[in-house]
């Protein structure tokens, strides 16, 4: 908002000019304006008339003419005069720049990165917060250290046909039991350094954004599906067709011998490795395998042919 006594008296004359122009037209031109009457001359010959600097008045009417329009405001300038000056420099059209002084080149400082260097304005450093700096990559609002952030309660909530597990930490000493059916999918996220137990047949399971968890249950309907957790455990008791794992990095996948047809997929994953149970009861030992993470990949008759590259020893 303006604060200049100056300008703000230059608007209010600004406005009073049409304001009192409007009061004119509507009280002596109500049913509009009109050109060239009967005691009038010919368009062009006025127009000749304005451009050469004399005008010839035309006799008065019977009923006279209307009066002139009203004066333009005083005491609205910054001078206390009228506007006319205004409306002088406004008539001048493009030569109103007539009177400004041309730049040379020298002192644009476009063309001269040294005026810019010697310029009085300081720049803003990096280390100030600005949208720019932001736009560089630049975090404008750092974030909050682990250490002071809140940590929420641990959850585990049954939500219709939905069990919801998250927030739990550090609790390797305490197993969380999860009673499942058939019809019940379990989410489980956020939860780090924990152990799961989930008894009974569920649908589905989904495990997302975990650290240092291990999980046991017993068979699944559909799937087994982990995204975006380290130093993961599974033991699998019974049956569950698909294990899937995306971005999962350190993970052991404990088979029985029920669980041996399970299918897995690896996405974006590394440091996994499968432990099969003992072949009989006499042999105690159980065998692992690491899954591979190196392939070699060739072009055959146009076509990308891959092969995992074993390695011996």
């Amino acid at each position: 908002m303006c604060r200049d006594k100056t300008h703000v008296e230059y608007i209010q004359a600004y406005y009073k000019v049409f304001r009192s122009l409007a009061a004119y037209v509507k009280e002596f031109f109500a049913t509009g304006l009109t050109w060239n009457n009967a005691e009038g001359i010919d368009a062009l010959e006025a127009l000749k008339q304005v451009q050469s600097g004399t005008t010839s008045t035309p006799a008065p009417a019977a009923g006279g003419p209307p009066p002139p329009p009203p004066p333009p405001p005083s005491g609205g300038g910054a001078q206390g005069g009228d506007m006319s000056a205004v409306f002088d420099q406004l008539n001048q059209g493009a030569a109103i720049t007539a009177g400004l002084r041309k730049v040379d080149k020298s002192q644009m400082t476009h063309k001269n990165p040294s005026l810019r260097a010697s310029s009085a304005v300081p720049e803003r450093s990096d280390s100030q917060t600005s949208i720019g700096s932001a736009g560089r990559g630049k975090s404008p609002i750092p974030k909050k250290p682990d250490s002071l952030r809140s940590k929420k309660p641990g959850r585990k909530e049954l939500d219709g046909s939905k069990w919801i597990v998250e927030n739990f930490e550090n609790t390797q000493s305490e197993v969380i039991e999860i009673p499942a059916e058939l019809n019940h999918s379990i989410l489980i996220s956020k939860c780090n350094k924990a152990v799961l137990k989930v008894s009974g047949k569920a649908n589905a399971i989904s495990i997302d954004n975990c650290k240092g968890l291990s999980i046991v249950l017993d068979s699944l309907v559909s799937s087994l599906d982990v995204i975006k957790a380290s130093k993961f455990q599974v033991q699998i008791d019974g049956v569950v067709p698909t294990v899937l794992l995306d971005q999962v990095d350190g993970a052991q996948i404990y088979l029985s011998n029920a669980s041996l047809g399970t299918e897995i997929f690896t996405s974006k994953c590394s440091a996994l490795n499968v432990v099969l149970p003992p072949k009989d009861d006499s042999d105690d030992d159980s065998k692992e395998i690491p899954f591979p993470e190196q392939i070699r990949s060739v072009i055959k008759n146009g076509s990308l042919v891959s092969e995992i590259v074993e390695h011996a020893g």
